[in-house]
């Protein structure tokens, strides 16, 4: 259960607020006028802070056992985020349902940025059986030498075709960033970029809900609170 005691607003103000801010393509202005038209007076520097502080929470919960199983055929890239006005690289990954896999955002487009990436992944779901990837020397390398020290075997596909699967996916997440206008640190872009993500991938049905039942996205997303 998240704490969230010693805030002055109620829990599902601040809930509901970094629900929508995280879900929508907004920022936080548009989002403390949005409150304000419906009687709460937040400034959105509060918003800012409760994204920051229970974003990481609510994503940890999500993995620990809420997040439902992916398959075991890849489609890895990267995608742009600009931080202080220089670009950072956002990988990814989704399997061949284009259920979210994983997810990291980096200073460098590098092997050891994509031997990171595919480490993450592979902690979470265990290691795949094809990865299909662009012609980037620097994955190619990541997974040859992933190969080598973990014995198994992957198939490697390059085809530009094939990843179109996972930059469409880039699409729904570079959406939500756009309103946002860059990121002014890396820690903060890391940070609301993985409820960018957990949002996503509520909105993909990849929660593991009580009982099967049909909760909207924003129910699923409050009751990781619980």
């Amino acid at each position: 259960m998240i704490d969230f005691r010693g805030h002055r607003f109620e829990r599902d103000i601040i809930l509901t607020s970094v629900c929508w801010y995280l879900a929508y393509p907004l920022s936080y202005r548009n989002l403390e006028e949005m409150l304000a038209e419906r009687g709460v007076e937040v400034d959105h520097s509060s918003v800012y802070r409760w994204v920051q502080k229970f974003t990481p929470q609510l994503e940890a919960t999500f993995r620990k056992g809420q997040k439902r199983p992916v398959g075991t055929r890849w489609r890895m890239d990267e995608t742009y985020i600009k931080v202080k006005g220089q670009w950072k690289y956002l990988y990814r990954a989704v399997d061949r349902d284009s259920q979210t896999i994983d997810f990291l955002l980096t200073a460098h487009r590098d092997k050891k940025a994509a031997r990171r990436f595919f480490k993450k992944a592979i902690r979470q779901h265990g290691l795949p059986d094809t990865v299909t990837i662009d012609k980037s020397g620097a994955n190619t390398a990541a997974l040859e030498a992933l190969q080598e020290e973990t014995g198994h075997v992957i198939e490697m596909r390059q085809n530009k075709y094939l990843n179109n699967l996972v930059e469409q996916d880039h699409r729904a997440v570079k959406r939500i960033v756009r309103p946002m206008l860059g990121f002014q640190s890396f820690h903060s872009a890391r940070v609301t970029l993985q409820g960018i993500e957990l949002m996503h991938m509520i909105k993909k049905g990849q929660m593991i809900t009580v009982d099967g039942r049909d909760f909207s996205a924003a129910e699923q997303f409050y009751s990781l609170a619980a």
